[in-house]
């Protein structure tokens, strides 16, 4: 924790936080196993992922692509939920675990843009290669989306290191998109005081951020910039990888659940049913 500087917020978010038990399992999406807390990775990449979605490129590399799927029934528009999937920003984690979520999200009622992007040991990937290719994709989103989705109904989601992009992304959104609010899925709300920790992937975020200006650091970090609009930060008392603490940043909700890492991305969790609900109320 960085000292008096988030005395304040501290105290008005331990106020709002929502400690949520779940005495029942919920019902799993279709197809998808019903699962516990403390779901592994290896579990998430196991699931199937649903039908082939459509590719949009946004770029020459090959990392620069959008997955888009849509629900199965009616022709919409249907509300879009940008998903950036996590990996701590490192090439050897790509889109493949997010397909589950997706298909997951499509029988919600969701279209989803799902977005690939250069990661750290992918050519031009770090910052500002990556971030540049989140708003490249949301460009494509605005100007050339296929029809049947509502760019007034956009919710922008990530998970872990994508929770970190997320937070960034609005403010790179053109503004043929209504994006009505951001849920961070185990987010890293500071880069920086996250890169000083010793797991791999505090040793990935110290990479990511390594030699850059002070100015890029702190375009880099969402904890020192102004809070998106619609922030809903969701967190695992469980999780080992990006373990709760106060955000750094303020979010409109939130939310902690006795879960992992892993389970905001499972299907049969609980986790994933309360992330729904949760996206439901930022796209009433």
């Amino acid at each position: 924790m960085q000292g008096s500087r988030f005395s304040a917020r501290t105290t008005v978010l331990w106020l709002s936080v929502l400690l949520v038990a779940f005495s029942a399992r919920p019902a799993p999406a279709a197809g998808y196993p019903p699962a516990g807390p403390g779901v592994e990775f290896a579990a998430v990449l196991a699931l199937p992922p649903g039908p082939a979605p459509t590719v949009l490129p946004y770029g020459e590399q090959p990392q620069q692509f959008v997955e888009l799927s849509r629900p199965a029934q009616g022709d919409g528009p249907f509300p879009v939920v940008v998903f950036i999937h996590g990996g701590c920003w490192l090439k050897q984690f790509d889109i493949g675990y997010s397909r589950a979520l997706a298909t997951a999200l499509n029988q919600a009622g969701y279209a989803v843009w799902n977005i690939e992007y250069r990661r750290l040991g992918n050519e031009g990937g770090g910052w500002p290669g990556t971030m540049d290719d989140i708003a490249a994709a949301l460009a494509l989103l605005a100007n050339e989306a296929p029809a049947g989705l509502n760019l007034d109904r956009v919710a922008i989601a990530g998970h872990s290191a994508g929770g970190h992009l997320g937070l960034l992304a609005p403010a790179r959104a053109p503004r043929a998109l209504t994006v009505r609010g951001v849920l961070g899925l185990a987010p890293i709300t500071d880069i920086a005081h996250y890169a000083t920790g010793e797991g791999s992937c505090n040793q990935a975020a110290a990479a990511f951020l390594d030699g850059l200006s002070d100015a890029q650091r702190a375009a880099a970090n969402p904890a020192l910039q102004p809070a998106p609009r619609g922030a809903v930060l969701l967190y695992g008392s469980r999780d080992r990888i990006v373990p709760m603490e106060v955000p750094f940043v303020a979010p409109d909700r939130l939310v902690t659940l006795a879960v992992g890492h892993f389970d905001w991305v499972h299907p049969g969790t609980a986790a994933f049913q309360r992330f729904l609900g949760e996206l439901a109320q930022v796209l009433q």
